[in-house]
């Protein structure tokens, strides 16, 4: 991948510019293959935000125009922001845009952000662990037995989002420590005792 500039995107026709966003390399200056497949999934998944809107609009025009109001595209949409939501709590981690209390990270030591790094990193990991745990049967029970909505359209949404929580959920987990490994340990690592600014204190989260 090469990195994803404004030059690289633009001034090209819809499919070769789209297509150079989604291969676009992440923004962090260490990657892993890990870090360029969730990027380029969730950089596709962004394109499920025009297919909502293009959605709604349809349902509007079919509603107040031809008064003849669809029995699906509530659904739809409301699956559609689902994984969006979804698909984004992945992007943000790989990105290290996630929350985080910089007012009190910024100001301290690189090893004991360090530290911070470690105590983020636990939580998300019993997170994902406890999930695993305690949902992967009813995920599977609604996937194998391919549950539906109840409604009149009666979608599979409980089929495919209780699944792709879990997964996502640890999806998250792997980029956490993904993250420390790269961002503390990888090639070209700064010292610790240093200031780097390619350390991601400069990535706001």
């Amino acid at each position: 991948m090469d990195p994803l500039t404004k030059e690289r995107v633009t001034g090209k026709g819809p499919i070769s510019g789209t297509w150079a966003y989604i291969t676009g390399r992440p923004d962090n200056k260490r990657v892993t293959v890990f870090d360029r497949l969730v990027t380029a999934f969730s950089r596709t998944a962004m394109f499920l935000i025009l297919l909502g809107v293009g959605l709604t609009f349809f349902e509007v025009l079919m509603r107040y125009l031809v008064g003849r109001p669809t029995i699906w595209v509530n659904e739809a949409v409301l699956w559609t922001g689902s994984a969006i939501y979804l698909f984004a709590g992945a992007y943000t981690m790989q990105r290290r845009a996630h929350i985080r209390i910089t007012a009190v990270y910024d100001i301290v030591s690189r090893k004991t952000r360090l530290v911070f790094d470690y105590i983020a990193l636990f939580v998300i990991v019993v997170y994902a662990v406890l999930m695993l745990v305690g949902s992967h049967d009813v995920a599977w029970k609604a996937f194998s037995s391919w549950e539906r909505f109840g409604t009149v359209f009666n979608p599979p949404i409980p089929a495919t989002m209780k699944p792709l929580v879990l997964i996502v959920t640890l999806v998250v987990a792997g980029l956490a420590l993904n993250n420390i490994l790269v961002d503390w340990f990888g090639r070209g690592k700064a010292d610790p005792n240093q200031e780097d600014e390619s350390h991601p204190k400069e990535a706001k989260r």
